[in-house]
């Protein structure tokens, strides 16, 4: 495929700089781990639940850890070494500590291999729970088949997990492919994961794992009604990327929002703590088959479109190598964009496609998540709906796959299952009225679509060049991406970051990768 008479060599050498930063960052996260990354550790080897106060176990032991011991041994270490000196279970030993009736710091160190092989069948016996989960999806996915075209991915944000579960089936029955839970505002900043299932959140839902059971189990049924799988989506992103990610796994959910970038441009969180997060998560949803999707669209809510479309593309090379690095296939790699350019602007629909078709040439083994305009959507739902017609028409010239309807009422409320109805009614038609119309359409050489697409992938590369001599932490600390700067030490979370020690084992991450390198 190349519509657009892309320049092959120098997509390769906007690649080739992006490896080199993603190789540069990834050196730094070897030497280093957080407390979300060891809780979701313990998450793995089936610590659950909360104490008296409400407080998650594996907080309280990573806590105690991190008061008493030294975090950078890593609660492998901790939890293996107390398993051989007391007999009992990671659960049992969690609620041991949460009662203060056991100290990890102060037993007698065993040998490191005497630990490894001691944890070692608790880690492998979650492992099966995910991989378990992953055949499932498979043999759903078998029985029903995968839809081939653009995927109607739609949102529920009520606050009230049972709520959702309504609105999500009415979606389904609707004909969503995709039913995406948002989380409660705030969420991403706090440094715990709330417990149990949830009737209350502003602007969404907390992403607990009890309500990915929840919403998990009502879609397989509504799916086994309806002859189809039905797919669910949350957010490991954040301040606990990779325990939410864990839960996930164990949930079986198919699709998570999970970018570093996300967290420390609009979060605020440390860049340094969120690069070390978002590899375990990585390797997580890649090890369960989750999909990720990237945040490049959020760019475009504080810069303008049509100005940065490079800093979009640059950052889905980077991404693309961050995911590579964490085993994740291609298939699992749902990189990010969006149309937000100004309906005012002149030519801005051949400048969308441009921008779409350039990433469906470069990435054509990813399954692209393509958001609608929201930036410039008014609160004249006729208009909306107009522009969410011209949105879906770039998506089926283009073969985007995971597709965000656009709602009419964009910047009035949050969606009416109406609303969703209508949305998914205006994709239906123009994908069925306009199914083959990628195979049927060329772009002009040397055109306006043609000479944008060359014009942001030069300007991309050239970008990737400044960022490999600088390093991503610089080029984030001068605002390169969205217009927004962010200290390296600043932000939320750093404290939280520990140097490994020379010991250090996360057996959990381990076994991944061993199998993941296998596959």
């Amino acid at each position: 495929m190349n519509k657009l008479g892309l320049d092959w060599q120098l997509v390769e050498e906007a690649r080739n700089h992006a490896k080199e930063i993603a190789y540069f960052t990834q050196a730094f996260i070897d030497k280093h781990t957080t407390v979300t990354v060891e809780r979701a550790v313990c998450r793995l080897i089936g610590i659950d639940g909360v104490d008296e106060m409400g407080i998650p176990l594996a907080n309280i032991v990573v806590d105690h850890i991190k008061e008493n011991g030294n975090l950078g041994k890593g609660v492998c270490y901790y939890l293996g070494n107390t398993m051989i000196e007391t007999g009992l279970t990671p659960q049992k030993i969690a609620e041991e500590v949460a009662f203060n009736k056991l100290d990890l710091t102060k037993l007698p160190g065993n040998d490191i291999f005497d630990i490894r092989v001691k944890i070692e069948p608790v880690v492998k016996k979650y492992l099966r729970i995910i991989k378990e989960n992953k055949l499932q999806r498979d043999e759903y996915l078998k029985q029903y088949g995968e839809k081939s075209g653009p995927e109607l991915y739609v949102i529920v944000a009520t606050g009230n997990i049972y709520e959702d579960v309504t609105q999500a089936v009415a979606a389904s029955k609707q004909g969503a492919d995709i039913i995406a839970v948002i989380r409660s505002t705030g969420q991403s900043l706090l440094d715990y994961v709330p417990y149990g299932a949830t009737t209350e959140g502003f602007g969404g839902t907390f992403a607990t794992q009890e309500n990915f059971r929840i919403m998990r189990e009502a879609l397989d049924e509504v799916g086994k009604d309806l002859g189809k799988y039905i797919k669910l989506v949350n957010y490991a992103s954040g301040l606990c990327m990779p325990e939410i990610a864990a839960m996930g796994a164990l949930e079986r959910l198919d699709v998570m929002l999970n970018d570093s970038l996300y967290g420390i441009l609009f979060r605020d969180i440390n860049m340094k703590r969120t690069f070390i997060d978002q590899y375990f998560s990585r390797v997580i949803n890649s090890y369960a088959g989750i999909i990720i999707n990237t945040g490049e669209d959020n760019y475009l809510t504080t810069s303008d479109a049509v100005e940065e479309a490079h800093t979009v593309l640059a950052s889905q090379f980077i991404n693309e190598q961050f995911a590579a690095l964490a085993y994740l296939p291609e298939k699992l790699q749902g990189l990010g964009h969006a149309f937000e350019i100004n309906p005012e602007v002149e030519n801005g629909f051949l400048y969308e496609v441009a921008q779409a078709q350039m990433a469906r040439e470069i990435f054509p083994n990813a399954p692209l998540k393509y958001m609608p305009p929201t930036k410039f959507m008014t609160g004249n739902i006729f208009k909306g709906h107009v522009q969410n017609a011209l949105f879906n028409i770039t998506t089926i010239l283009t073969n985007q796959k995971i597709h965000l309807l656009g709602m009419l009422t964009e910047a009035i409320h949050t969606p009416f299952m109406s609303d969703r109805a209508l949305a998914i009614e205006n994709a239906n038609y123009i994908f069925n009225t306009m199914k083959d119309i990628s195979n049927e359409i060329e772009f002009k050489k040397d055109g306006i679509i043609q000479n944008r697409a060359r014009e942001v992938l030069e300007k991309g590369n050239n970008l990737l060049s400044e960022i490999a001599k600088e390093g991503i932490f610089e080029t984030i600390e001068k605002g390169i991406f969205a217009g927004i700067k962010r200290p390296q030490n600043g932000g939320k979370g750093l404290e939280n970051v520990f140097v490994k020690s020379e010991t250090y084992f996360n057996l959990v991450l381990e076994l991944m990768i061993e199998e993941l390198k296998e596959e």
